[in-house]
């Protein structure tokens, strides 16, 4: 059945390198509005060097990158500014600021980009914090919570500008099956809620499987994407033997023990 939705994001025969150290090459893919779309793939194939460079922090060696159909890379440096107040960002720590709390962390950006006063700001990061479900500990620090409350935080600050494009590096890591679900939730909730474009990092099968619903593998032996299409779709019916492993990884480690 073919995709008839918009696509927000796409990648043309992109290479990422760094030096002469090619990360990936041959990189091709669209990522259509409403998604959930997954970056898959082993340890040290360069899903996380993909996802900077979806943000603008790596340029590409090779190929093209468009946002809504314009080249992301053509236009002077003020357009992509403006392309990045599209996107939120949710980084593997959360890099929050240990020295603010999570309301002072959720209204940065809101001081940073925007003239709204004060009092404006603080009913916004109310309201963020709310929908993440921290407004409680909105004069806490990072240091007072717990790994998944920062993981919320920080995405509570991703959001805070309304972006429509979100990117999550490995939001689950390090997190409990219980905790992991909930913010998976969480990222289907701003989805359907806030219709948000979301582009995600992780190697969690158990997540991949119950929000993505497209994707991207990429190989680190050979250096290119050897499949492309959802999770179960690709655990279900791809033959490639590194994408066969990763997809069935859980069940074959529950057979050795």
């Amino acid at each position: 059945m073919t995709d008839t939705r918009k696509t927000v994001l796409s990648m043309q025969d992109v290479t990422l390198a760094f030096g002469p150290k090619v990360i990936q090459k041959n990189i091709s893919l669209e990522v259509k509005k409403g998604s959930i779309f997954a970056v898959m793939g082993g340890s040290g194939c360069g899903k996380s060097t993909l996802l900077k460079s979806m943000i603008g922090l790596l340029r590409p060696t090779a190929g093209e990158y468009q946002v809504d159909g314009e080249n992301y890379w053509s236009g002077t440096e003020a357009e992509r500014t403006e392309l990045n107040h599209r996107f939120g960002v949710l980084f593997q720590s959360g890099a929050l600021w240990s020295s603010m709390t999570l309301g002072e962390n959720v209204a940065l950006p809101l001081q940073m980009f925007t003239d709204l006063k004060p009092d404006v700001i603080r009913r916004l990061v109310e309201l963020k914090l709310g929908f993440v479900g921290l407004l409680p500990a909105i004069d806490m620090s990072p240091s007072e919570i717990s790994g998944g409350m920062r993981k919320r935080a920080g995405l509570a600050r991703a959001i805070a500008l309304d972006p429509d494009i979100l990117f999550f590096d490995e939001p689950s890591a390090g997190l409990d099956p219980i905790t992991s679900a909930r913010l998976d939730d969480l990222i289907l909730n701003l989805r359907d809620g806030l219709g948000a474009t979301v582009v995600i990092v992780s190697h969690e099968l158990s997540s991949l499987f119950h929000i993505a619903d497209d994707g991207i593998f990429l190989d680190a032996k050979s250096k290119i994407p050897i499949a492309h299409g959802s999770p179960r779709d690709l655990r279900d019916h791809c033959d490639e033997p590194q994408v066969h492993a990763f997809m069935h990884r859980e069940r074959n480690e529950e057979g050795r023990n």
